[in-house]
C-alpha cells in the first residue's frame, strides 16, 4: 500500500469505530427520553428503573464515543492538510457549529441530567433528556452537511486556489446531506432498537425477576425497530438519487457508462484514473441491503410475536435470534457508509480535489505506523466498550448507580 492508501485506511478506520457509538447514541438516546416520558407521566415505578438501567448503558456508549470523536478532529491536520487548505473554510463551518453548538451543548446538558437525578424537578429532568437527544440529532446533522459538501459540493467559488463559501444556505440544503441525515438518523433508530430488544430477550431468557422491565423493554425496541427499518428503505431509495454518476455505474456495473464517464474526465481533466472501485461500491451496498432484508425477516414476526404474551415469556429460541441480531444492525451501517465513501474515489471534493491531492507531506513509515497505532487504540477502544455494555447490561436493573439515591447517614441525637 502507498502512502495515500494508508491514510485512507486510517481514516476509515478511526471514522467508522467512532460511527459504531454515534448510531448506539442516536438510537439509544431517542428511545431514552420516550422512556422517562411515560416514567414521568405514569408516576410508575417500572418506568423510572427502565429509564435509569438504559439510561446507565447509553452514558457507557457516549463516554466512549468522545473519546473516538475527539481523535476525528485531528484526522484533518494529521494525514489531510492539503483538505483543510484547500476547502476547509467552506466545509469547516458545519464542523464548527456541531462543536460549538452541538456538542458542547449535549455534553453540558447530559452533564445535568447525569447529576440531576433526586435534585431537579422531574419535568425538567426530563427536559434535560430531550434537549441532549435534539442536539445529538443537531450534531449528526451538521456532520453530515460537512460531508455532504465533499460529495457534492454547492454554494462555493474558487478564490487564488482555495474554495470559499458564497452560499451557507445552499449548503445546509444540500441534496446529498439531507438525505444522507434522515438516512442516519433513522438507522440508529433501528440500532438502538434492535439492541433494546436483544438485550432484553436476554434477560428474558434468562427468567429475570425483572421480567416485567424487560417485557415492555422489548415491546419498545421491536415496536421502534421494524417502521424504523421499512422507513429506511424507503430513504434510502430517496438517497440514491442524489448519487454521482460514476457510484451509480459503479453499483450497477455498467462497464459501458463507467468507460464513458472515464472518457469524459480524461478529456475535461487529463489522464488518470476518476473512477470508484466498483468492487467496494458493490460490497458495501450489498452488505447493507441483504442485511437489512435479514432485519425485515427477524423483525417481522417478532413484532406478531410481541402480541402473544405466552410467547414474549418462554420462546427462548425467539429470545436467542433476538440477542445474536444485536450487531446486525452496526455491521448494515457500515456497509452503507463504505458505499457512500467509497463510491465517491478518487476524489475527496467530488469533481474539484483528488484525494492524493488532499494528502498532508508525510512519509509512507509515518503513515503506517499512525495507521498501526490508531488500529491499535480503537480497537482496544471498541473492546472496552463492547466489554462495559455487555457487563452491565447483564447484571441488570438491580446494580443500576444511575439514579440511585444515596442512604443518608443517621443523625447522631445529643445526649444532655
Amino acid at each position: 500500500m502507498d502512502t495515500v492508501d494508508l491514510a485512507r485506511l486510517q481514516f476509515a478506520l478511526t471514522a467508522g469505530a467512532h460511527f459504531l457509538f454515534v448510531a448506539l447514541t442516536l438510537g439509544l438516546a431517542t428511545l431514552l427520553a420516550v422512556v422517562q416520558t411515560t416514567a414521568t407521566i405514569s408516576g410508575k415505578d417500572v418506568h423510572l428503573r427502565m429509564t435509569r438501567f438504559w439510561g446507565q448503558l447509553y452514558i457507557i456508549n457516549y463516554a466512549m464515543g468522545i473519546v473516538t470523536g475527539l481523535v476525528m478532529e485531528f484526522q484533518l491536520g494529521l494525514s489531510w492538510s492539503g483538505l483543510t487548505t484547500y476547502a476547509g473554510d467552506v466545509f469547516g463551518s458545519a464542523l464548527a457549529i456541531e462543536t460549538l453548538v452541538a456538542f458542547f451543548v449535549e455534553s453540558t446538558f447530559l452533564g445535568l441530567w447525569i447529576f440531576g437525578w433526586n435534585k431537579l424537578n422531574r419535568w425538567a429532568h426530563l427536559a434535560l433528556i430531550w434537549v441532549v437527544t435534539l442536539t445529538a440529532y443537531a450534531s449528526a446533522f451538521w456532520i453530515l452537511v460537512a460531508n455532504g459538501f465533499l460529495q457534492n459540493p454547492v454554494g462555493h467559488v474558487v478564490e487564488g486556489g482555495r474554495l470559499r463559501l458564497t452560499d451557507f444556505g445552499a449548503m445546509v440544503a444540500n441534496p446529498a446531506a439531507q438525505a444522507a441525515f434522515w438516512h442516519v438518523l433513522v438507522g440508529g433508530l433501528i440500532v438502538g432498537g434492535f439492541f433494546m430488544a436483544g438485550v432484553s430477550a436476554y434477560h428474558l431468557r434468562r427468567r429475570t425477576p425483572e421480567w416485567e422491565l424487560f417485557r415492555k423493554s422489548l415491546r419498545i425496541g421491536i415496536g421502534v425497530a421494524l417502521p424504523a427499518t421499512f422507513l429506511n428503505a424507503v430513504i434510502g431509495g430517496i438517497s440514491f438519487q442524489t448519487l454521482q454518476p460514476a457510484k451509480s455505474a459503479a453499483w450497477s456495473a455498467d462497464a459501458d457508462r463507467l468507460a464513458s464517464l472515464q472518457a469524459e474526465l480524461v478529456a475535461r481533466l487529463g489522464p488518470g484514473d476518476y473512477l470508484p472501485d466498483v468492487g467496494w461500491v458493490r460490497a458495501g451496498g450489498l452488505v447493507m441491503i441483504l442485511l437489512w432484508l435479514l432485519m425485515m425477516v427477524v423483525m417481522g414476526p417478532s413484532f406478531l410475536l410481541m402480541l402473544v404474551q405466552p410467547a414474549v415469556y418462554r420462546f427462548r429460541l425467539w429470545h436467542w435470534v433476538l440477542t445474536l441480531m444485536i450487531p446486525v444492525p452496526f455491521v448494515a451501517m457500515l456497509g452503507g457508509w463504505v458505499f457512500r465513501e467509497m463510491g465517491r474515489q478518487p476524489w475527496v471534493v467530488y469533481g474539484l480535489l483528488r484525494t492524493s491531492e488532499a494528502m498532508s507531506p508525510v512519509t509512507r513509515a509515518q503513515a503506517a505506523f499512525s495507521v498501526l497505532a490508531f488500529a491499535t487504540v480503537f480497537a482496544v477502544l471498541i473492546a472496552v466498550n463492547t466489554w462495559l455494555l455487555a457487563r452491565h447490561a447483564r447484571r441488570g436493573p438491580g446494580a443500576v448507580a444511575l439514579g440511585d439515591r444515596p442512604v443518608e447517614a443517621p443523625v447522631p441525637v445529643p445526649s444532655f
